[in-house]
């Protein structure tokens, strides 16, 4: 279980990084403008907040690639905290997004549930 949970941050991690270049680099463009369901000039106004909330982003995926590598290596006590900070961020983010913004609740799911089922493989790996 341990090993399906730090997979399961892993691509949680990845579908992070891709939010962060979309948020901070293709803000603007259309991929970016139909994900978000934003139009030209909303993307425009947000610009700056949207490269901002990217970094959020990918700093969790770094925490998450992080913890990972340092559990690999051998320290699992230090790479599960870091997995668990990274993937138990993306998957909380998500549910204030759905309690937030219930017509969002499509990109929520997107957004948590594979760190949420990430975090709950990984804790049950470790207790038994």
């Amino acid at each position: 279980m341990v090993i399906a949970g730090l997979v399961l941050a892993g691509l949680a991690a990845l579908v992070h990084v891709y939010i962060f270049y979309l948020e901070s680099f293709a803000w603007t463009g259309a991929q970016a403008r139909r994900t978000f369901g934003t139009t030209a000039a909303e993307a425009g106004t947000m610009r700056e907040l949207a490269f901002n909330q990217g970094f959020y982003n990918l700093f969790l995926a770094i925490a998450v690639f992080l913890g990972i590598a340092l559990y690999a290596a051998g320290q699992p006590v230090v790479g599960a905290t870091l997995v668990f900070t990274g993937a138990g961020s993306m998957a909380a983010a998500a549910l204030v997004l759905l309690l937030s913004s219930p017509d969002k609740a499509a990109a929520a799911l997107k957004q948590g549930l594979i760190p949420a089922l990430g975090v709950i493989a990984l804790a049950v790996g470790l207790v038994l």
